[in-house]
């Protein structure tokens, strides 16, 4: 299993720099739904996904999805996966067929047979993908995607996806932009961000609770930005968690820089109330990863909105979901 969690790691790195190449073609949003089902014993569940694909020349493309696959008796599993694709040309009435794989990091919450305990459990798998897309003329797109998931220490899975997609504008580089464009972006690479929303235990129950979040970002680059912050979980019941955090992220901008599409990765250093002192509680930090999906709309310079979907995900079986909205401000 390590050597799989290498590959898979170098295959990610591998494919990074490429996504953000200067001679990418078209990316597209896509949100879908569907149905899943379990290899072995057949049980289905619904599942859904939301992806980004970057467009690499005519026949090549890259994703990046977070994917969905419901709740089954005793798993209940997601995660993010990174795929390349090949692809047709635009057939009859711009009719592209796709076929993708890679690397899938799962989170998969693991109920007990009897009782009501559970375990988070992380892994890597393979995902192995098959789309149909259909291009209309105003940039919407209309898609169906197959999935089948393959893991070592979870459950195998087969889903079928349908739903909409939309063909966004990368911004233009640096180097290509009007002198005032170009001197606006130069000027405002920071931003402080005020969040409130909610977190969701990912547990047999889901517990939830309010959340806040502080977060002060700093561009880095034309694809990279760099934030510290301070995160309050809320008490819904396992945890009682804040504290602080730290992440590194890829960044795609579209329509003048205006809107942001990110992902992000890092280091948090929470308090949870409710371990027990000796074990990361009572005051004693511990340290935790995050995951994030974050998209921000400048609406009316120098404010804006700003989205995220953070995934903590801890060693003690307490990971979460913290679901956030916010107001920021760039200078």
């Amino acid at each position: 299993m390590r050597a799989r969690t290498s590959g898979c790691l170098i295959f990610a790195f591998f494919l990074f720099p490429v996504l953000f190449a200067p001679g990418a073609a078209s990316q597209e949003i896509h949100l879908l739904g569907g149905a899943v089902q379990e290899r072995d014993s057949r049980e289905r569940s619904y599942s859904w996904a939301v992806q980004y694909l970057e467009g690499l020349g005519e026949n090549w493309a890259v994703s990046f999805s977070w994917l969905n696959e419901g709740h089954f008796e005793h798993h209940r599993r997601d995660g993010h996966a990174l795929q390349i694709w090949a692809r047709t040309k635009p057939l009859w009435k711009r009719f592209v067929l796709a076929a993708g794989i890679g690397p899938y990091r799962y989170y998969d919450t693991q109920l007990a047979r009897e009782g009501a305990s559970y375990v988070d459990s992380h892994g890597w798998g393979i995902v192995t993908s098959f789309s149909a897309s259909w291009h209309l003329d105003n940039r919407w797109i209309f898609s169906l995607q197959s999935n089948f998931v393959e893991t070592s220490r979870s459950i195998d899975s087969r889903s079928l996806l349908a739903g909409i997609g939309y063909q966004l504008d990368a911004s233009a580089p640096p180097d290509e932009r009007p002198a005032a464009t170009a001197g606006t972006e130069s000027a405002a690479r920071n931003e402080i961000t005020v969040f409130g929303g909610q977190t969701v235990v990912n547990s047999g129950d889901s517990e939830n609770a309010a959340a806040l979040m502080l977060e002060y970002r700093r561009n880095l680059g034309r694809h990279f930005d760099w934030t510290v912050g301070w995160l309050y979980e809320g008490d819904p019941g396992p945890v009682d968690r804040h504290g602080m955090l730290s992440q590194l992220w890829l960044v795609r901008r579209f329509f003048d820089d205006r809107l942001a599409l990110s992902v992000g990765g890092g280091a948090y250093i929470p308090v949870d109330r409710h371990r027990k002192p000796g074990e990361g509680g009572d005051d004693d930090p511990t340290l935790a990863g995050i995951a994030t999906m974050s998209a921000g709309y400048e609406f009316r310079p120098p404010w804006m909105i700003r989205i995220s979907w953070n995934r903590v995900v801890t060693d003690y079986n307490r990971d979460t979901d913290v679901f956030l909205a916010g107001i920021g401000l760039r200078f």
